[in-house]
Formats: structure tokens, sequence, C-alpha cells
């Protein structure tokens, strides 16, 4: 049976990598990218910090946002939005630890 769920992802991960690869997928991957590199270094900023510079309604919406667009990939079988979706929801969910780490101190982030 776990052989049978092994093979059914490897078909899976074909089809949706391998099998649908062309021009655009490699453009909508650059372009993930590049929207992806934004919460990359508001990430590293707030590692610097040590806290979150935006407020906690925004990683929050980001996470369910992101989550929500994770399903809506993997059930469509979009790479681009499936691997975007899936970096971006760590960095939403590290923000929100760092929120929470440092509640108790002087924050930048805004409780709005």
């Amino acid at each position: 049976m776990i052989i049978q769920y092994g093979q059914a992802l490897s078909n899976y991960l074909y089809d949706v990598f391998v099998a649908k690869f062309d021009f655009w997928l490699a453009f909508g991957l650059v372009a993930q990218l590049f929207f992806t590199a934004r919460f990359l270094v508001q990430w590293i900023a707030s590692e610097r910090a040590g806290n979150s510079v935006v407020p906690m309604a925004f990683w929050f919406c980001s996470m369910g946002g992101g989550l929500m667009t994770l399903v809506y990939g993997v059930v469509k079988r979009e790479p681009v939005i499936i691997l975007g979706q899936a970096l971006a929801t760590v960095i939403y969910v590290r923000n929100i630890m760092l929120i929470i780490k440092n509640r108790g101190r002087t924050s930048k982030t805004l409780e709005r």
C-alpha cells in the first residue's frame, strides 16, 4: 500500500513538474520567485531586528490566503503556485513566531 502511494506521488510530481514544462511554466516560476523575493527581503529584515515589522493581521491574512492558494495549486496541479506558496507559508509562520516571542518586549509590530 505504501509503495502504491509512493508511486502515485511520483506520478503526480512527474505530471505536475516535468510533463507540463514549457516556456510559460518557466516564466511563471521566475515570476513567482520575483514576487516571493519581497517576502524574503522582509523576512531577513525581521530576523535582523528580532521581531516582525508589519502588523500581525498581515501575517495571519498571508498565512490563510497562502494556505488556501497552496491547496488550490495542488488541486489544479499548478507547480508555480505550489512552489511559491509552500515557501511563503514557512515565512509567514516564522514571522508569527517572532511576534509571539517578542510580545512582552517593545515590538515594531503594529497591534491594529
